[in-house]
């Protein structure tokens, strides 16, 4: 057996000291978690996050920085890959339908997220945010996308995130 870790994105978006989360249902249960998802087949790393962004809050999402990348394994065995990004977001588009299992996306004070810690989808919600806020900014230019002819491709698609 291959073991494989799964990839995901995760957006960290602070305004005037608030950071947009999203609620949404996990396993049975009510997570609080950044706007986060899985990378798919044949995307970059910046298209999926301004996808997932898109898809779970309604906002058009435009990555700055890169926050961290995180190497964390779930208590069930699931090892993820999570690539955080930090960046600003523009007001909900209209008639914007976020993934069905989003209830809502709003934002929070720091305090009113730690008092949630119990709610948080993974440990990686509370550090990612512990470290945008002790000013973790990595440039962009060190993501690289290379095509199977060696050649790079270009980190975000020419047509926008699908």
């Amino acid at each position: 057996m291959i073991w494989t870790p799964h990839v995901t994105v995760a957006a960290v978006v602070e305004q005037a000291g608030r950071y947009l989360l999203v609620e949404e249902r996990s396993e049975g249960r009510v997570v609080f978690n950044q706007p986060a998802g899985h990378l798919d087949p044949d995307e970059s790393l910046v298209d999926a996050v301004i996808r997932e962004v898109r898809e779970e809050t309604g906002r058009v999402f435009t990555p700055e920085a890169l926050t961290g990348v995180y190497l964390w394994t779930h208590a069930k065995g699931d090892t993820f890959l999570r690539v955080a990004f930090c960046g600003t977001v523009g007001e909900r588009l209209p008639g914007s339908a976020l993934d069905t299992e989003i209830i809502d996306a709003r934002w929070f004070g720091t305090d009113e997220i730690e008092a949630l810690h119990a709610q948080h989808r993974s440990p990686l919600v509370a550090r990612c945010i512990a470290d945008h806020r002790a000013g973790v900014r990595l440039p962009l230019a060190a993501l690289h996308r290379i095509g199977g002819d060696g050649h790079d491709l270009p980190a975000i698609n020419p047509e926008g995130a699908a």
